[in-house]
């Protein structure tokens, strides 16, 4: 079936979370220490390495990297922003072959980073620059292009017509989330209406399961929350309501099956692992964007969906992705391409 083609997270990259239980220290280190093995440092953002989003997709690319390149690999868990480039120089300084800096919040870290140790290999992730530096590799993905599939099935699936929208923080990336989101609703379902909110944090569940408590209070039946780990409370809260959440980044309908319609997938995993086999390989170049769509099966939605998604919504969501990869549609990535679309 098409779905299961185009939208399953691909078991080749996927890890079984379950690793990560009981791995709460600061740093965690795999591999053996077989000379000559590449190393691979990673540097998470404040999420953490069980944020059940994009900082535990990063680690389960590393991971699935390690197993089947026989590269090194060390994260270090930032418990805040002002750690940044203090784990980056503990990484650099241990000899490794590339550092990943995991969130557009490293932005400017990496940069002076990449500046101070010009033969160093750099990677970072959700972010880039007018001009790239030469030892610096950015990882990009079309968030809204998974959002938008999203939108079509929160669009078909809302009683109440209206759908809520939590974001992290506001950057350009969060963007790519909101308004995807918002014209896969409208294309959808042109009586439904989407309020957004922004938690102004990635790490505070409490604050979005307080966020997405106002939200279906005031009569909202579907939320999705792109905001790391404050998206937990928000599903915590559909769990407790009986209302739908859609999850961000991995499948996270194991947090609420009854709760969670589907996941727009970010896959990271996909993006680390690529990135790691380039540099195994010596294909990795820096100085240029590396972008993952619905094409380069970098996002999509996952094969949980079929749990609570009638078929005939999936019928209709597989026709729209085939319109997508062949240019029919052009999904909207900013706030002035979605008023375009709306005129």
């Amino acid at each position: 079936m098409k779905f299961k083609k185009i939208a399953a997270i691909s078991t080749a990259i996927m890890i079984a979370s379950a690793s990560l239980v009981g791995c709460n220290s600061k740093t965690a280190e795999e591999g053996s220490k077989s000379k000559g093995n590449l190393k691979i440092g990673m540097v998470a953002d404040v999420g953490g390495i069980n944020d059940e989003s994009f900082n535990q997709s990063a680690w389960e690319g590393l991971q699935k990297a390690k197993e089947d390149f026989g590269v090194e690999i060390k994260v270090i868990e930032s418990k805040q922003a002002s750690e940044y480039i203090a784990n980056m120089e503990s990484l650099i300084d241990e000899g490794v072959d590339l550092v990943i800096g995991v969130g557009n919040t490293m932005k400017d870290d990496i940069k002076t980073e990449a500046e101070n140790y010009p033969d160093q290999k750099f990677a970072i992730i959700d972010e880039t620059y007018d001009q790239i530096p030469e030892n610096v590799t950015p990882i990009l993905f079309k968030e809204n292009e998974a959002t938008y599939l999203a939108g079509l099935i929160a669009g078909k699936m809302t009683k109440t017509n209206n759908v809520g929208f939590i974001g992290g923080m506001q950057n350009p990336v969060i963007s790519r989330f909101e308004y995807g989101f918002k014209a896969g609703v409208k294309e959808a379902n042109k009586e439904a209406d989407v309020k957004v909110q922004y938690a102004g944090t990635f790490g505070d569940a409490a604050k979005g399961k307080s966020i997405a408590n106002q939200m279906y209070g005031n009569n909202m039946d579907v939320i999705l929350t792109a905001a790391g780990g404050t998206g937990l409370g928000s599903i915590e809260a559909a769990k407790e309501k009986g209302k739908y959440a859609i999850g961000v980044d991995r499948d996270q309908s194991n947090l609420a099956p009854d709760n969670v319609l589907t996941s727009a997938l970010k896959k990271v995993n996909v993006g680390i692992y690529d990135t790691v086999k380039g540099l195994v390989e010596g294909k990795l170049v820096g100085g240029k964007n590396k972008i993952y769509g619905l094409k380069e099966d970098g996002v999509g939605i996952p094969e949980s969906t079929k749990s609570l998604v009638p078929q005939d919504v999936l019928d209709y969501v597989n026709g729209m992705i085939e319109k997508i990869n062949s240019g029919e549609i052009k999904v909207p990535a900013t706030k002035e391409e979605y008023e375009a679309t709306q005129k």
